[in-house]
């Protein structure tokens, strides 16, 4: 019954009946995996129903994860969340009549500052790219765009050829809510990028109505998961410890910060929807200099 429940919830979580919009695949995942853990612990305490979960069960497992598995406070903050919108499903579909999660708190959550690339770690990056094969150009031009213009990696996946506006030496680029940027380019992101179309790509294509900019070696859209497995091959090369395809973006914009860009435009380039995100570089920028 246990387990049961869960899988319902999660099954309504990507139908998008407990969600305005439904669940991203990785929140999906997500849930399905806390509240499995959450379940092989009750089932431990010989509980079978979720109506006999309480307040005291759900407060202790937490302290349990925080201090006997170390869990940092980002990672329960996502969990207790996850099961406090669970038991608010059990209570709606009239499982439980009251909510055990409810009051459960932890302390406020202080967002780590991240480490951010050295220049030196950034050139080091693109040096391993094999320059004279199309998968080694396909790589450089990617690790490139996202130095040069701090898109994130799914707006880098999103995008198409028409996007590469070569005669403004600019990246038409979708952000996640659909608002449109140009970003300009590096005179080094052009070349590679021209590179590129011109002797990579078309060695991947076995579709010629395929318009996904970067493509894998069968002929198809990159996926996100590809990318992260291509970076985490030359991370390991480069001997840079969890770098992240996102730290690309936070060494553009600390870049950016550090050349004397105002905050706005940082903002804009970014695609930020609200300026006090971008104030987080500032705010790393003075930390970096003390």
């Amino acid at each position: 019954m246990l387990q049961e429940a869960v899988d319902n919830f999660v099954t309504s979580i990507a139908n998008g009946e407990m969600e305005r919009s439904g669940g991203s695949r990785n929140t999906i995942m997500a849930y399905r995996n806390d509240l499995g853990q959450l379940c092989s612990h009750i089932q431990t305490l010989g509980i079978t129903s979720w109506p006999r979960v309480t307040h005291e069960h759900i407060g202790n497992y937490v302290r349990h994860l925080r201090d006997e598995h170390a869990y940092r406070p980002t990672t329960l903050a996502r969990k207790l969340a996850a099961y406090k919108s669970f038991f608010r499903y059990l209570s709606q579909k009239g499982v439980v009549t009251t909510d055990p999660a409810l009051g459960v708190c932890l302390p406020p959550v202080e967002r780590e500052l991240p480490q951010i690339m050295t220049t030196e770690q950034v050139q080091t990056l693109f040096q391993l790219p094999e320059r004279d094969t199309p998968m080694g150009v396909r790589d450089l031009a990617m690790l490139h765009l996202l130095y040069a213009t701090g898109m994130r990696v799914s707006e880098l996946i999103a995008l198409d050829v028409e996007h590469f506006r070569a005669q403004d030496a600019a990246m038409q680029c979708v952000g996640v809510r659909g608002n449109v940027r140009y970003l300009p380019l590096t005179s080094a992101a052009m070349d590679v990028l021209d590179r590129y179309l011109q002797h990579g790509r078309p060695h991947f294509l076995r579709d010629a109505s395929e318009t996904a900019l970067f493509v894998n070696h069968h002929g198809e859209r990159l996926t996100r998961q590809g990318f992260w497995l291509i970076i985490k091959g030359y991370a390991r090369r480069a001997g840079i410890e969890a770098l992240t395809p996102h730290k690309l973006r936070h060494a553009f914009a600390m870049h950016m910060i550090n050349s004397g860009m105002d905050l706005g435009s940082v903002q804009e380039l970014l695609g930020h929807a609200h300026i006090s995100t971008t104030q987080f570089y500032c705010q790393l920028a003075s930390a970096q200099h003390r």
